[in-house]
């Protein structure tokens, strides 16, 4: 019960990865809000809270409006007496609306779709990291989460799709030059493929979609359960040197080895940077991934240099 007496907001967390993240925090102790737009839903996630012995408060409550935002977090911080220790910027909505047109270019989709992917997302987290800030700022504590992915470094699905990501793994840079001196850490995560309802739906559960490679299904299939992203985040909040990684993105993969920590199915976290699985993606050169050992990564820069606009 590492995170005994905190308090914590997940948005988006009727399902998928806020769901997980949600089970994972409640497991450590927390006492956690968590946000969804179907009553139904939300229940659930919080039935399965109490099962495990966790506490969780469901909270109706749209992204996409201002008003309820600030109605919930007037709520925290009269239940919580102004308390708030982490909050995990979660909810998405553009799953749908990227799977429907997959294979599209952009000139060939309705630019509401827009909307679709990046009201929820990256404006949302936006307004929820400002409230939440304040309340964190008062405290001179607290740590804020964005779920982001690599679609923020490179191209992937659609031209909103990586421009909302790379605008999250910004929010969260920029707000930590703000929140540091306050004592408030901020980080992007980036969880690796994970098995989500939607994704089971979509990928694992049909033939493989027009417009998806079956080297991107494979990757899916061998991906991280829901709650590996929360054992990740209750590992680094409780982490005494967290401030150390503000305005960082972090991999789920690192912080798996950072913490020594499995997927609680008990299957390694897939190191998206390691020599290994890299060389199993490659046509022509997978054979070799049997003979690389595990432990070797490719460096972090060359990340940069590999996604160079300069």
């Amino acid at each position: 019960m590492a995170l005994s007496g905190w308090v914590c907001l997940v948005t988006g967390a009727s399902r998928g990865i806020g769901r997980g993240i949600a089970l994972q925090l409640s497991e450590a102790g927390a006492t956690v809000y968590i946000t969804g737009r179907q009553e139904k839903t939300l229940k659930q996630t919080a039935a399965e809270v109490n099962e495990r012995g966790g506490k969780c408060v469901p909270v109706v409550c749209d992204s996409t409006k201002d008003d309820d935002i600030k109605e919930l977090f007037e709520r925290i911080k009269h239940e919580q007496n102004g308390r708030l220790d982490v909050l995990v910027n979660n909810a998405y909505a553009g799953v749908q609306a990227i799977f429907d047109n997959l294979g599209k270019k952009f000139w060939e989709i309705d630019p509401s779709i827009w909307d679709d992917i990046n009201n929820t997302g990256l404006r949302g987290h936006y307004i929820f990291s400002v409230y939440g800030s304040r309340l964190m700022v008062a405290q001179g504590r607290g740590l804020i989460v964005i779920v982001s992915s690599m679609g923020g470094l490179q191209y992937l699905f659609n031209v909103p799709y990586g421009v909302g990501k790379a605008g999250c793994d910004r929010l969260a840079a920029d707000m930590a030059v703000e929140l540091k001196s306050r004592g408030v850490a901020s980080v992007s995560l980036w969880p690796g493929a994970v098995q989500t309802e939607l994704v089971s739906q979509f990928i694992l559960d049909k033939e493989t979609p027009q417009g998806v490679d079956s080297k991107f299904k494979e990757v899916f299939i061998n991906g991280e359960t829901t709650e590996a992203s929360g054992k990740c985040i209750v590992n680094l909040a409780k982490d005494k040197n967290c401030m150390s990684l503000t305005g960082k993105v972090l991999l789920t993969s690192d912080l798996a080895r950072r913490y020594g920590i499995k997927d609680v199915d008990g299957r390694e976290v897939v190191d998206y940077m390691s020599i290994k699985f890299l060389l199993s993606q490659a046509r022509y050169f997978s054979w070799l991934s049997v003979l690389v050992p595990s432990f070797l990564r490719l460096p972090r820069f060359m990340l940069n240099l590999a996604n160079s606009r300069f």
